[in-house]
């Protein structure tokens, strides 16, 4: 902890130090010239934020250049005026980091004055090698079933190997991935103990999802970083929304906000409350003690002081609650293995953060971002009292406070980052499992509880060197420092990690593909979760013991190319991890308590591939993602619940060494889908997923194969603007139109086996008003 707190010290003494963009932050330059490619001097650049009122204004200078520091993430119109001749416009997407280079070519005016419209620029970024996603509030708010709060609907339609199976949301073959809110992380150590969304969609401008090959500023999660920009007030004048829904299984989805904005200060509020008979995949077909429920609020506050200084603060506070579903029938095959049958299971769960940000622009060329950040997270499982064969009860606490610091600096052609990040978290567990109907083959144990400590700390620094215009290298290296003192019997644990990454971008003239690559290391830490006394004896009782936590490394390799055409990009990628200490998760024998685990290794290959149009006739904009991967583990497990030495074949987990799939691993995976603007305020959306099954852990007289079903499920929204600006908008969604229901995966987490989500249908009614 002593070195976290030395982190620390420097992050603070960084703010008297000399950065380019924080993590939501990009940059646009540019050039204006006129037909024979002289410099167009003084003219005017308007930059304008297509889902907001946020806009900057500039002036070419005497070489035609303009620049505009610190953009956050977004869809952009870019206007330049001037005298004598036609006004020009640009539109373009800014992405986290990067810095697009415009050019603005002026044609003579007539004598009536025009607007040239040059589409759309700057569709593949050439600085980054990070395969991302871009999606915008109006995105979430079309496609079928995305704005609910539990839903996950705008990552998994719009990103390649991203799917929801045993209720958790797994990407490119791993569990972990980091929660960014306006650049802030978000941590979270523990594994398999939430089930609650992280932030409710209809509280969300953007998100950008980056898929693997990371610069050295983005941390220890491999698989997916989800970095959200909050909606902030600049899109609304003294405007609330009131949005409320309601459909089969009972279901609503309702929010409340309120947003404003002056010239210096913006704000965004809101509450938020939720309820449905239908919540976690149940482990048969039919739907059976599985409502959940939740609320919370949410507060977005942006204030700029000076030209040079920015403070946003973001905060969020919820509580949601799930029935743990059933399968009924004591005889059916899924009771045999996971006997859910008399269970009454819940969780309830409280999660809330609050993040802040300043930023100070020393000049256009040098940033500083300083961000503390607290999360507190609880995770309750509740046995019911009259429950059979078992009752479980586990309680899961957890406090982070940490801050990250960054300084951003632009140096001919380089673009330079360093800064440190660390937090230190408390964590305390209890558990207790009472055996209500076994006879005399399994021992009960009183209550076990630990609180534990811990920290990460870490430095990293990265330069992105633009070569040529097509030609971009970025180097960086990130050190890790994590540190545990345990509890109990169970001994500390101390790593370090120092993390190389590298990556190259090559941009084809004339047909403007860009060509890029990446070779990398990632350091994860470990849960800090300590088993001792009376749960030990438990394991001990089921033929496992425990083994310290250690923390997952990945190797990643990544190439691509991303294709450019009259407004489509085409974007293909291969990808390798290797892991060792894998992280994962498993029960412990005949018990709901489920225990963070480490695989020896593991080997995660795949190809990627998205589409994404343009706005079609200026009516329709069509997405597709795909991925064709396989997820292997090895055994021994080497950390959590393992088989005590020398390994007996009555271990639970006594796996033989040897790659084979893992639970979530599904070959291909397609999303395809399609948001419409139509006549008369009408908007229509559409989405298809296709699944080619999960790995069939339990082979039997039904499912015979290494794969379970493969399964289909099609989406769509139909809805309806009106209203002076569109003050009214009403719609209809409904998800697996055909009630298509297959066993999705019978992998033992909560409620054991599971099947993919049933119909739903539900009517939605927005209204703006203001006050």
């Amino acid at each position: 902890m002593r070195k976290l707190i030395s982190y620390s010290c420097l992050a603070a003494l960084l703010s008297f130090s000399s950065l380019l963009h924080a993590t939501i932050f990009g940059r646009i330059q540019g050039v204006v010239h006129d037909p024979q490619h002289r410099p167009v001097a003084g003219a005017s650049v308007k930059l304008t934020a297509i889902t907001s009122d946020w806009s900057q204004t500039a002036q070419a200078d005497d070489h035609g250049e303009f620049l505009f520091a610190n953009v956050p993430v977004g869809d952009y119109k870019i206007t330049v005026t001037q005298s004598n001749f036609e006004i020009s416009e640009q539109a373009i997407t800014v992405a986290s980091g990067s810095s697009p280079i415009l050019h603005f070519q002026l044609a003579i005016a007539p004598m009536t004055q025009t607007t040239v419209v040059a589409g759309q620029a700057g569709v593949v970024n050439m600085d980054s090698v990070t395969p991302t996603t871009l999606v915008d509030r109006e995105d979430i708010a079309q496609t079928p079933g995305a704005d609910r709060t539990n839903s996950m609907a705008m990552i998994a339609d719009y990103v390649p190997a991203a799917y929801v199976t045993h209720d958790m949301l797994h990407m490119r073959g791993g569990h972990q991935v980091d929660w960014l809110i306006d650049g802030v992380p978000v941590p979270n150590t523990n594994i398999a103990t939430n089930l609650g969304p992280q932030i409710d969609p209809k509280d969300i401008d953007y998100l950008e999802v980056q898929r693997g090959s990371y610069d050295a500023q983005y941390g220890d999660r491999t698989y997916g970083v989800f970095n959200i920009v909050p909606r902030s007030g600049f899109e609304r004048d003294n405007e609330a929304e009131l949005v409320a829904s309601f459909g089969n299984w009972d279901q609503t989805n309702d929010q409340l906000n309120f947003s404003g904005h002056t010239e210096r200060f913006a704000y965004y509020l809101s509450v938020n409350a939720n309820r449905s008979d239908y919540g976690l995949q149940p482990p048969i077909g039919q739907v059976v003690h599985d409502a959940d429920n939740g609320y919370g609020g949410f507060a977005s506050l942006i204030f700029n002081p000076s030209s040079h200084d920015q403070f946003r603060l973001v905060a969020s506070l919820r509580q949601d609650y799930y029935q743990i579903p059933i399968d009924p029938n004591p005889n059916s095959a899924g009771n045999q293995v996971y006997p859910s049958y008399g269970l009454h299971d819940s969780e309830r769960e409280l999660d809330g953060y609050i993040t802040f940000s300043w930023d100070h622009t020393f000049n256009p060329n040098l940033l500083l971002t300083v961000s503390p950040f607290y999360h507190y997270n609880q995770a309750s499982y509740n046995g019911g009292p009259n429950d059979v064969p078992v009752i479980s009860t586990v309680d899961q606490t957890a406090n982070y406070a940490g801050l990250q610091s960054t300084l951003n600096a632009t140096v001919g052609k380089n673009s330079v980052e360093a800064g440190v990040y660390g937090f230190a978290q408390h964590q305390s567990n209890f558990f207790n499992n009472v055996f209500t109907d076994c006879g005399t083959r399994c021992q009960n144990y009183g209550p076990s509880s630990a609180t534990v400590t811990g920290g990460l700390a870490e430095e990293f620094i990265s330069d992105r060197f633009k070569v040529t215009s097509w030609l971009t290298l970025i180097a960086g290296l990130r050190q890790s420092n994590f540190t545990t003192p345990g509890a109990g019997t169970e001994p500390g644990v101390t790593q370090n990690a120092t993390d190389p990454r590298f990556g190259v971008a090559i941009k084809v003239p004339h047909v403007n593909w860009v060509f890029h690559g990446f070779y990398g290391h990632f350091y994860q830490p470990p849960p800090l979760l300590t088993a001792t006394g009376p749960l030990l004896d438990l394991a001990t009782s089921q033929t496992l013991t425990f083994a310290p936590l250690k923390g997952e490394r990945d190797e990643e390799y990544q190439f691509g190319v991303s294709i450019p055409f009259h407004g489509w990009v085409l974007e293909e990628d291969t990808f390798q991890t290797r892991a060792q200490n894998w992280l994962d998760h498993n029960n412990i024998g005949e018990s709901n308590i489920f225990w963070p685990i480490t695989w020896t290794a593991a080997l995660i290959q795949g190809w990627e591939t998205t589409l994404r149009s343009p706005r079609l006739w200026r009516r329709a904009q069509i997405h597709l993602a795909y991925s064709n991967q396989i997820a292997q583990a090895t055994a021994p497990i080497t950390g959590g619940v393992i088989c005590p030495a020398p390994v007996s074949p009555a271990c639970p987990v006594a796996i033989p060494p040897g790659y084979s799939p893992v639970d979530h691993d599904q070959r291909n995976t397609l999303n395809f889908g399609a948001n419409t603007s139509l006549p008369w305020r009408v908007f229509a959306s559409t989405n298809v997923y296709y699944g080619s099954g999960f790995t069939n852990g339990l082979p039997d007289a039904q499912y015979p194969g290494s794969y379970l079903p493969q399964h289909t499920t099609f989406d769509i929204a139909v809805g309806k603007s009106f209203g002076e600006g569109d003050k009214y908008r009403v719609s209809l969604t409904a998800t697996n139109v055909s009630n298509r229901r297959v066993l999705l995966d019978n992998s033992l987490t909560f409620g054991g086996f599971h099947f993919n989500d049933p119909r739903q249908i539900y009517g939605e009614f927005r209204w703006r008003f203001h006050y």
